[in-house]
């Protein structure tokens, strides 16, 4: 395997555009001249940041100071507090939750002695309003262009399936069988009794003829279908019965109203977007490794959630129980010994700890990589810390990534269905191999949040700035 197209990003950022087939599509910078609305939102964010300051530390100078720098210290108190409750048991756990609920009543009782507590909320209010502000003045104000539509060819014989139990009882609730059946679609329902197999079913059908596989589902559900459609190279429907329906939204489908999807037979029009593969299976959201596989394939999991999470995490936050992970691109190791791992089709968009949020593109053509390793309380408290926060978050992009492990078999959670495979386990993508039919009309994929850039909104704030050599403005159009 050669060197992968990739870039590792460090501190919980979003991760970067690749070359080759992951940079196919712009990142959705904006290249266009700034429009008076974005260059008056960028003002209106610094004033609403020097105001958030003024507000904060002019009543109370230093007293104001302190406060502020007892206020972060509780933050991060309360992030090891959420360490040793998660990591440790017994007496340790039950102190570690007093202080967890004793460090937010502690800081607002210091805002309260100190009379700076509406001060403090104003600011934070005034900080909010000028992150929103400056984000709303970085975007073009133009919708996510989303994978390219095709027009889709007149469906004579579509095949759903409906998971009745799904998103409890969408199907039901919203009529979606026999909206599908006058509509001229062929529909089975997975009633049982006991196991039905979904793979087969839709295999059967397309070896009937049918030219059109649709799934009411779960994303599970889902991710079985779209293997088989994009091996028989029929385009598949994405009807969002489901409880969460993140490809649904990623797919920008209206998921209050899953009979809208059902609008894609009469008028609809065709997306190709990529599919993940690990091992011989498809998934369409994602693959998790680590700690949440491992509990999830506990058999006390089903019956009592909480209770096994809390009993299983320190041993496996700790390194005594559960596989030690090695997570390898183009032969060289990215990450020993992380706790989670999450593999996904097309990389999420960044802004938070975790990274996950949506993926504005589904056709980058690349893996997104995300990888957690916490050792101690002083490393869960760096999460709040961007720079420190490049020691225990690593997300990068790549096109085929190699989990493996001590262990001969691990759990994974493939698009929140648990399964044993055997290590070592390969996450690949495959670009383009799905066709989705899609309603013409629909909601649709915002576009991503920029990120808070503050060098460019003093450009667009001050159009007569400029850097040492005059260039930053120049390639941005702003004179």
């Amino acid at each position: 395997m050669g060197e992968p197209d990739e870039v590792a990003v460090r501190g919980g950022g979003p991760p970067q555009e690749t070359g080759g087939a992951g940079g196919r599509h712009g990142t959705g910078e904006q290249s266009e001249p700034p429009t008076r609305r974005q260059r008056w939102l960028a003002r209106l964010a610094f004033a609403a940041a020097i105001a958030a300051v003024v507000v904060l530390l002019l009543p109370g100078g230093l007293k104001s100071i302190i406060a502020l720098l007892l206020g972060l210290a509780g933050l991060a108190v309360g992030c090891a507090a959420a360490w040793w409750f998660l990591a440790n048991r017994g007496i340790v756990r039950w102190l570690a939750c007093v202080v967890l609920v004793a460090v937010p009543v502690f800081i607002i009782v210091v805002y309260v002695v100190a009379a700076l507590l509406w001060e403090v909320v104003l600011a934070f209010v005034l900080a909010a309003a000028a992150a929103a502000a400056g984000r709303a003045a970085l975007s073009s104000g133009h919708a996510s262009a989303g994978p390219p539509e095709y027009p889709a060819a007149r469906q004579h014989q579509p095949f759903l399936i409906m998971n009745p139990r799904s998103g409890g009882g969408k199907v039901g609730k919203f009529g979606l069988k026999d909206k599908a059946t006058a509509l001229g679609a062929e529909v089975a329902l997975l009633e049982g009794p006991g196991f039905v197999d979904v793979a087969a079913l839709a295999r059967q059908a397309a070896d009937r003829g049918a030219d059109l596989l649709g799934v009411a589902g779960g994303d599970g559900t889902q991710a079985l279908v779209a293997g088989i459609a994009a091996a028989r190279d029929v385009p598949m429907m994405v009807i969002s019965a489901g409880t969460r329906n993140h490809f649904a939204l990623d797919l920008g489908l209206d998921r209050d109203d899953p009979a809208s999807c059902l609008d894609g037979l009469t008028d609809g029009v065709e997306l190709r977007i990529d599919l993940g593969l690990i091992g011989d299976r498809t998934f369409v959201n994602n693959a998790s490794f680590g700690v949440y596989a491992e509990v999830v394939q506990s058999p006390a999991y089903r019956d009592d959630k909480a209770g096994t999470v809390l009993q299983m995490l320190p041993d496996m936050l700790g390194g005594h129980q559960g596989a030690h992970l090695v997570v390898r691109v183009g032969g060289k190791v990215i990450l020993d010994g992380p706790q989670a791992v999450l593999v996904s089709n097309n990389p999420y968009e960044g802004g938070d700890i975790a990274g996950l949020g949506r993926r504005a593109r589904l056709d980058q053509g690349v893996l997104g990589v995300i990888g957690v390793k916490v050792a101690n309380a002083a490393q869960a408290a760096g999460l709040l810390n961007k720079a420190a926060r490049s020691r225990e978050l690593t997300a990068l992009t790549a096109r085929e990534v190699i989990i493996d492990s001590d262990q001969p078999q691990i759990p994974v959670g493939i698009d929140g269905e648990s399964v044993l495979m055997p290590t070592p386990v390969s996450c690949t993508i495959s670009p383009l191999a799905l066709r989705v039919r899609v309603p013409r009309d629909r909601p649709g994929v915002p576009a991503p949040r920029p990120r808070l850039d503050w060098a460019r909104l003093r450009h667009l704030a001050l159009p007569f700035a400029r850097t040492a050599g005059g260039t930053h403005a120049a390639r941005s159009g702003i004179s």
